[in-house]
């Protein structure tokens, strides 16, 4: 070239490839000792590992397969992981495409298949950034249909005589894994209901068939092999007692034509030909005939519905699944029956949780905004009242509102008890001192026709629970026991020492072993009938006509013992009376009696402090301030805890007593309460709230020189809790 500049620029050009082509060569020198190293560690770390695990590139092609894979999906064989599972996943592509798209995004992903052989797991994790791990597994929440409870050979028939699945017992009847129904059957068409010859690994055998009608044109035939030769007969259906599993021939009306004995065991019937479905059975909202006869002419979807069984001694249900035969050109049905008793109980436990789930979230809430209301007329009423003398006409109707306030707030506290979300004041106590102290209040209860006795264990161990509520529970008992004896009779209380060496399961509840004092009521009146018994402790139920009772007596008493950490049970027969039993655990401590949470307020002779009134609720807020105000104080009223934080910005302001809601919009009160301490650390602390203490005991635990006073309150109970804490301070 005879330009100089020329002959540089190709020589500076050459260089440039061949570095380029050399630093291609590095970069592919690297990524094959990475895709060896890749290699190897999966060969390390999945080699010996029981499940199957595969090693793909992002084309799925299988780059290392454990000797798990290599033995159940021939993974050695095949070159792509699609091609690996063909031949157990159906159309794999699409499958394989979701799970390596989910693992690009979040690093790994499952999805669990349904198979022939059962439900197999695919777990895929990316190794790296075109590198997947698959693990195959049977899914372990599904059972396999490998793991057949009933160890009879059946066989799953498709249209055109293909066999679609064979179970565990089918399988090694025959010798093999059938892919046609003429490989089995020598002599086609089969005969259900019949004895036919079947070709097995020993050669021909006698066997009794029974084809059922499935869904999608699929047909579900059941052998029932050694059979001996003198039992064929045009009716074969005498193999039904040889069978563990519960079943019933139902002509199409619903009439049994034939029962095996676990049938007949689980409906408790002697014998069940003659009698017909509805006759054995109930509960299905339908009428059964109706149903029967959509199953024998196909309409719908799987024929299984639940039934109650019509029997006295137990309650029973079951699961009836029914399948269409066909015999001398009839149809009939084939009733498989399931024990679904646990179930239903366990359904039944579940929907009672959700039901009081239900009632506790509404009575909770429901008790805040009610508990402002009560609280702001009762507390105006009771300002009324002090400016009117027993003489004034308008006395009488100030003291029914102030009644009717109370009677809705122990309405609203009954709920809470039930719920278990009402505040309670334990103290240590020995309930033969309470009994006695109840007993004159219990004899006006029942009256004159009703004798009550009592009788205690002499060394009978103290408790620990709220008196007033405890009072509350057997008052509750007592007037039941009453309300059952409309004749009159005798009521029974008895306590005594109970010791537990193993859990007591008893109905739905576990009392774990300890010492336990039992409270027992006991009556001689109508009883409760079986089916009712289960659902006395509900809120609204009751036996009663109407007026004559709310259905929350035996709720509350439920909900207060169940607070309290006891249990609460029923024994009764109809016509026999019944008895009440309250378990309530042992106070340990005993020579050492705890006071109470809260000390009741008593009054005290300082009344010229400052209060700082924080209540979002106006009504609430002008009643306790005028109050307060009544008994010499000074109030500071906010609306908000922002409100009070910025008032108390002003350092020369003194306050004594900080008198706050617990649940506020925006900052709640143990918050800025919290909060204001940091620079005022002696000032007393009065919350108020519809709320249970509970639901911020253990904030309020935290927060010094405070106490708690439940909605909704009187004047008196405002001003003495507000004097109680002036005088602590």
């Amino acid at each position: 070239m005879p330009d100089p500049r020329l002959q540089v620029a190709c020589l500076f050009l050459g260089a440039i490839l061949l570095m380029s082509a050399l630093w291609i060569a590095i970069v592919h020198a690297a990524e094959t000792r990475f895709r060896k190293g890749l290699v190897e560690a999966a060969v390390d770390f999945m080699g010996e590992d029981a499940t199957p695990a595969i090693l793909t590139g992002r084309e799925g092609d299988i780059q290392y397969a454990n000797r798990a894979a290599q033995t159940a999906f021939s993974a050695d064989e095949a070159s792509t992981l699609a091609g690996a599972l063909k031949h157990t996943v159906a159309n794999p592509g699409p499958i394989l495409y979701r799970l390596e798209s989910r693992a690009d995004l979040r690093g790994s992903a499952h999805e669990d298949v349904v198979t022939r052989a059962g439900h197999l797991r695919l777990s895929v994790h990316r190794a790296a950034a075109d590198r997947y791990i698959w693990r195959i597994e049977k899914s372990a929440d599904r059972p396999s249909r490998e793991a057949d409870p009933v160890p009879l050979p059946m066989l799953t028939v498709g249209r055109g005589g293909a066999v679609l699945f064979m179970n565990t017992a089918a399988r090694e009847l025959v010798g093999e894994r059938a892919r046609t129904l003429d490989r089995i059957f020598p002599k086609m068409p089969l005969r259900s209901g019949q004895i036919n010859d079947i070709t097995t690994a020993q050669g021909l055998m006698a066997c009794l068939v029974v084809e059922l009608e499935g869904v999608a044109g699929r047909r579900e035939v059941f052998l029932l092999p050694g059979v001996a030769p003198t039992e064929r007969q045009p009716d074969g259906w005498a193999f039904f007692d040889e069978l563990p599993v519960p079943l019933l021939k139902l002509a199409r009306s619903g009439e049994v034509q034939i029962s095996n004995r676990p049938a007949r065991d689980l409906l408790g019937a002697e014998t069940c030909c003659g009698k017909t479905l509805s006759d054995l059975m109930e509960g299905l909202g339908r009428s059964i005939p109706d149903w029967l006869d959509d199953a024998a002419a196909g309409r719908g979807g799987v024929h299984s519905e639940f039934l109650r069984v019509r029997r006295d001694d137990r309650e029973t249900f079951v699961q009836v699944t029914l399948n269409r035969a066909m015999e001398a050109g009839e149809t009939v049905l084939i009733a498989v029956l399931n024990d679904a008793t646990k179930l239903k109980t366990l359904e039944e436990q579940f929907v009672q949780s959700q039901k009081m789930q239900a009632i506790g979230q509404l009575a909770g809430g429901v008790a805040h905004d009610f508990n402002n209301l009560l609280t702001a007329i009762a507390g105006h009423c009771d300002l009324l009242l002090l400016r009117h003398d027993q003489g004034d006409p308008d006395y009488g109707d100030l003291v029914q509102i102030n009644q009717n306030a109370n009677r809705a707030a122990a309405l609203v506290s009954q709920l809470l008890a039930y719920s278990r979300k009402q505040t309670l004041r334990p103290e240590v106590m020995d309930l033969r001192d309470m009994l006695s102290e109840l007993t004159h209040l219990l004899n006006r209860l029942v009256g004159e026709r009703v004798i009550l006795s009592l009788s205690h264990d002499p060394t009978l161990w103290s408790i620990r629970a709220d008196k007033r509520q405890l009072e509350q529970v057997l008052m509750n008992l007592v007037v039941n026991a009453r309300d059952a004896m409309p004749e009159g009779g005798d009521i029974r209380i008895a306590t005594e020492n109970v010791t537990l060496d193993e859990p007591l399961r008893r109905d739905r509840a576990v009392v774990a072993p300890g010492r336990y004092v039992r409270v027992s009521v006991t009556d001689e009146g109508q009883g409760i009938s079986q089916d009712k018994i289960q659902k006395v402790f509900e809120p609204f139920f009751t036996t009663k006509r109407t007026g004559e009772g709310t259905g929350l007596g035996l709720s509350t008493a439920y909900g207060i013992v169940k607070q309290t950490g006891g249990f609460i049970f029923v024994d009764s027969h109809e016509g026999k009376g019944a008895t009440f039993q309250v378990l309530l655990p042992a106070h340990e401590t005993v020579d050492t009696p705890m006071a109470q949470a809260d000390p009741a307020p008593a009054p005290a002779a300082k009344t010229d402090g400052v209060v700082l009134l924080v209540e979002d609720e106006a009504p609430v807020r002008a009643f306790a301030s005028r109050a307060l105000q009544l008994r010499g104080m000074t109030v500071l009223e906010a609306d908000s805890a922002e409100s009070a934080l910025d008032l108390l910005e002003d350092t020369s302001l003194k306050v004594d007593v900080f008198v706050s809601d617990v649940v506020m919009p925006g900052i709640a009160g143990p918050s800025w309460v919290l909060k204001a301490l940091e620079e005022r650390p002696e000032t007393q602390v009065v919350f108020m709230s519809g709320y249970a203490e509970e639901a911020f005991g253990e904030i309020q635990s935290r927060i010094p020189n405070s106490t708690f006073l439940p909605k909704p309150f009187s004047l008196t109970e405002l001003t003495e809790t507000v004097q109680h804490q002036l005088a602590q301070g």
